[in-house]
């Protein structure tokens, strides 16, 4: 019975990790706000080293279409520029000598069709996260019945643990849906 609810709380968690994933990767799709979460995963050398952009620089809102990006040293401005032009993010950086301004553009129908299959993709990513943990449960809860558990407590336990994955799959699909109201919302 204990190694049941070992078994189930180790699913739990590693659902826990694709739904803290998925949160993550959620957070990079522009909705044609700005966001400081655009620029999260941006690395930029720094004395030889590479360094999240958020340690050498202030990053920060100005208005609901604008990031400011102010480096604490000024010789790093033409690196974070070339850094954000390389991520790939869609937005072409603007230096001024002082800061660097990201204009996030509004979203063209096309555009957000387009993000809303990629979120729906992540969403179909995690839910493979989570299948994957429910597979290494199965796995686990068969290999405890054939190590003497009650063959009851193995059903009564992979019951549990569709359940569980019942409810994520519930999360996921609310997650992506919510996303997918914010991109499509003008």
């Amino acid at each position: 019975m204990e190694d049941t609810k070992q078994i189930l709380a180790e699913a739990k968690a590693n659902m826990d990790k694709a739904m803290d994933h998925l949160q993550h990767e959620m957070t990079k799709f522009r909705t044609g706000k700005a966001s400081t979460a655009i620029v999260q995963d941006i690395v930029v050398e720094y004395y030889g080293a590479p360094t999240p952009l958020a340690q050498v620089a202030n990053v920060q809102i100005s208005d609901a279409r604008t990031i400011i990006i102010q480096p604490w040293e000024k010789k790093l401005l033409g690196d974070i520029e070339r850094v954000i032009i390389n991520s790939n993010i869609g937005i072409t950086p603007a230096n001024d000598g002082e800061v660097i301004r990201l204009s996030v553009p509004p979203l063209t129908e096309e555009r957000r069709k387009d993000l809303v299959k990629q979120v729906k993709h992540v969403g179909e990513e995690t839910k493979v996260g989570v299948r994957n943990a429910r597979h290494k449960g199965l796995d686990q809860i068969k290999k405890a019945v054939k190590d003497g558990l009650p063959e009851d407590f193995g059903k009564r336990a992979e019951n549990d643990l569709q359940d569980l994955v019942n409810q994520y799959v519930e999360k996921i699909d609310k997650a992506v849906t919510n996303k997918e109201t914010e991109i499509m919302t003008v």
